[in-house]
């Protein structure tokens, strides 16, 4: 197998600046909306998240969008995991949308902000008990001895809350990720993609074509 040989034309179709939304996050509901009802066997939720830690290094990894305002993509995490880390040290991160087999992608260049305890708490009693057992039991990103220590550290914290209601751990809640860029991406025949990249200036969105 030889990989620079593996490729393939995309030929769904164009983008066209008439074709968008002012609004970029109004673009943006309309096309999730398309990739939930082309049924992908993917999860269209699931986007890539990467930061930066303090020293510069970037890290990568998928998250599940929970929410979109107009304020910005909302998620939920553990505060002291390696993104919760990167983030407080520095804000700024960045979000990829690939919906590859619709050919498209979208990326978002912004900054996170930790949600209202509130909305985290609100969030976080709509998850399955199973879920929320699990957030108390994950150091996340900690290192741990063996699988057999999680589940068991994971029946230990299913005993201890019985059949109460679990509560918000306060090392775990959501962030908002505010944009100031959104690119939308549509490959094309040739590699000669279609790309618009909105920016926001004030309270006011501009948008612009980019060369592939």
């Amino acid at each position: 197998m030889k990989l620079e040989d593996i490729r393939r034309d995309y030929l769904r179709g164009g983008l066209n600046r008439e074709d968008l939304d002012a609004n970029p996050l109004a673009q943006f509901e309309h096309w999730m909306s398309q990739a939930v009802e082309a049924d992908l066997n993917s999860d269209p939720t699931a986007m890539v998240l990467a930061t930066v830690d303090a020293s510069g290094q970037p890290s990568q990894r998928v998250v599940l969008l929970k929410g979109l305002t107009e304020e910005g993509f909302v998620f939920y995490t553990n505060y002291d995991s390696h993104k919760g880390r990167d983030l407080a040290a520095n804000p700024k991160a960045s979000l990829h949308f690939p919906w590859l087999p619709l050919e498209r992608q979208v990326i978002v260049y912004g900054e996170a902000e930790k949600l209202s305890e509130s909305d985290s708490e609100a969030y976080f009693h709509s998850r399955p008990r199973a879920s929320q057992i699990g957030a108390w039991t994950s150091h996340q990103s900690q290192s741990i001895a063996s699988r057999e220590a999680l589940d068991n550290a994971y029946q230990e914290m299913t005993n201890r809350f019985g059949q109460d209601e679990i509560p918000l751990p306060s090392f775990w809640g959501g962030y908002r990720v505010v944009p100031q860029r959104i690119e939308f991406w549509q490959g094309r025949s040739g590699r000669l993609h279609d790309r618009f990249m909105y920016r926001r200036e004030g309270h006011v969105w501009t948008v612009q074509r980019l060369q592939p």
